[in-house]
Formats: C-alpha cells, sequence, structure tokens
C-alpha cells in the first residue's frame, strides 16, 4: 500500500486494513481514524500509539491480555490472529523440539503467575533462543517495568505490522 493509497482510505477500509494491527483491539485504530488522513505509515504508527498512550493503565493491561503466549496452546492450534501466526512461524516458535516447547511452557506460566499477563515480545526478528533468553531476563523485572516493556514491544509489533503492509505490492 503506498502513502496515497493510505491517504484515500474510507472508514471501512481503514477499518479493515489496520484494526487488526493492534492484537484483539480495533479500538485503537478506530481511535487513531480521527486524525486521518495519514501523510506516512510512521504518522499512523504515532497516531495509534498516541490512543494507546491516553487508554490509561487498565486498557494498556487489557492490551496485553489479548496477546497469545508465545509458542502457547492456541499458536499450536493455529487459533491466533494470522498475524501473529506469521511472526511465530518467522522466529521458530512452530518447529520446536519438545524439550524446547516444555521449556516455553514453562516460562509462559511463570511469567503469567508473576504478572498476570502474558510475555509480549516482537519476535519477527528474533530466533528462539533470544526469545528465551529474554523471557528469563524479564522475569527479574518488576510489574510495573514489565508492563512497560510489554506496551513497548506491542508498539514495536505495531510498527513492523504497518510496515508490512506499506511493503505489501
Amino acid at each position: 500500500m503506498t502513502p496515497a493509497e493510505l491517504a484515500s482510505l474510507d472508514h471501512a477500509g481503514f477499518m479493515a486494513a489496520f484494526g487488526g494491527i493492534f492484537e484483539h483491539s480495533p479500538w485503537i485504530a478506530e481511535g487513531a481514524w480521527r486524525d486521518a488522513p495519514f501523510g506516512s505509515f510512521a504518522a499512523l504508527h504515532l497516531a495509534m500509539c498516541a490512543v494507546l498512550d491516553a487508554a490509561g493503565p487498565a486498557a494498556s493491561v487489557a492490551l496485553v491480555r489479548a496477546h497469545p503466549d508465545l509458542a502457547g496452546k492456541a499458536a499450536l492450534a493455529g487459533d491466533i490472529a494470522p498475524e501473529s501466526r506469521v511472526e511465530q512461524k518467522a522466529s521458530g516458535l512452530s518447529s520446536l523440539t519438545p524439550d524446547e516447547l516444555a521449556r516455553f511452557t514453562r516460562l509462559n506460566e511463570a511469567y503469567k503467575a508473576k504478572f498476570g499477563f502474558p510475555f509480549v515480545m516482537a519476535v519477527r526478528r528474533s530466533g528462539k533462543d533470544a526469545i528465551l533468553a529474554a523471557f528469563e531476563e524479564r522475569l527479574g523485572n518488576d510489574a510495573e517495568a514489565e508492563l512497560a516493556r510489554a506496551i513497548a514491544e506491542i508498539k514495536t509489533i505495531a510498527r513492523l505490522r504497518l510496515e508490512a503492509i506499506a511493503a505489501a505490492p
């Protein structure tokens, strides 16, 4: 999609293209629509992030909770958003050994027990070893720092998804 095509979208086209940028949270695209038209994907990303930032802590936690576990049951069953499926596959999470899968399961459970939401990481450009290392490192964070980190990762995921749309023919 070109910047000109982005700027020319009507509401329905905008929501169809961008409603899924933030996992199960079309309210972010809906809020950003108020600032349309956008001259660039970077401007759209900034507007979407501003909607998220203005939404408050409860909405931030709900957004993090909308994300699937990495290599979790939903991912293994293919019951996750298409964008998440592509991202997890690209990072090797769809082809884990039984031992690696057991390690991811243990880390997912420990992380959710500590923080009350799933581990979120922009995995598109990371391998499974880097993801596991980040998992273990971030388990040492406090809840406030980890929520901030999860939101930062979600914003990166959104930027990468927008870049993929911009690069598509």
